[in-house]
C-alpha cells in the first residue's frame, strides 16, 4: 500500500504545467494556416518564433550605479525571467563611456516564457498606450525579423506608477525563422499582433 502511495506521488511530480496558452494555439490554429496559406512541403518550413529579446539603455548608468539594478528588477518583473546587464564594447570619450561600463539591461527569452510574454504584450500591455493606432508594420529587417520600440514601462500591469524613479523606454526584438517579411508579418499577426492599418 505505502510502496503505491509512492508511486503515486511521484507521477503527481512528473506531471506537466499547462503549456502556455499561444504556445498551443500556434499549435492548433496558426501552424496549419501558414502550411495552408504558403504551400509548404514540410512542416519544418512553417515560420515559428526562436525568442524574443528585450533591450533596455541605461544612459543615466554612469552618474547613477543604482539605476542598472533598478532596471534589471522591473525587467525582470515585466517578463518573469532574470534581466542580465549589458556593458560597453569600446570606449567613447564624447559620451564619458569606458570600455566594460554597465550601460543597459536586456532579456532573451525562449519557450514557454517567450509565448506567455507575447501574449501579455499584444492583449494586455499595447492596448495601454495612449492614443494607440496600432504598431508600426515597417518594423521588419528584411529577413523575418522584427523589432518594436516602447516609450515607456508604464505599460505594463506589473509595473506600479509609485514605484517607479523614472520613465524608460525600451526596445522588443521577434526573431523567427521565417525567410520573409511576409510570411513573419502573418506570423505576428495571427498571433495578434495590432499592426497599423
Amino acid at each position: 500500500m505505502a510502496k503505491a502511495d509512492k508511486n503515486n506521488k511521484q507521477a503527481a511530480v512528473v506531471e506537466t504545467p499547462n503549456p502556455a496558452r499561444l504556445k498551443k494555439f500556434y499549435k492548433d490554429e496558426i501552424a496549419p494556416a501558414l502550411m495552408k496559406k504558403y504551400n509548404y512541403k514540410s512542416p519544418m518550413q512553417i515560420p515559428k518564433f526562436v525568442k524574443v529579446v528585450v533591450n533596455v539603455g541605461v544612459g543615466d548608468a554612469r552618474e547613477n550605479a543604482k539605476a542598472i539594478d533598478t532596471v534589471i528588477a522591473e525587467i525582470s518583473q515585466i517578463t518573469g525571467q532574470k534581466a542580465v546587464p549589458t556593458t560597453a564594447k569600446k570606449s567613447v570619450a564624447n559620451f564619458k563611456v569606458r570600455e566594460g561600463m554597465k550601460i543597459g539591461v536586456k532579456v532573451t527569452l525562449r519557450g514557454d516564457r517567450m509565448y506567455e510574454f507575447i501574449d501579455r504584450l499584444f492583449n494586455f500591455s499595447l492596448p495601454r498606450v495612449r492614443d494607440f493606432k496600432g504598431i508600426n508594420p515597417d518594423g521588419f529587417d528584411g529577413r523575418g525579423n522584427y523589432s518594436l520600440g516602447l516609450r515607456e514601462q508604464l505599460i505594463f500591469p506589473e509595473i506600479e506608477y509609485d514605484k517607479i524613479e523614472k520613465v524608460r523606454g525600451m526596445d522588443i526584438a521577434f526573431v523567427t525563422t521565417a525567410e520573409t517579411d511576409e510570411e513573419a508579418r502573418d506570423l505576428l499577426s495571427m498571433m495578434g499582433a495590432p499592426f497599423a492599418r
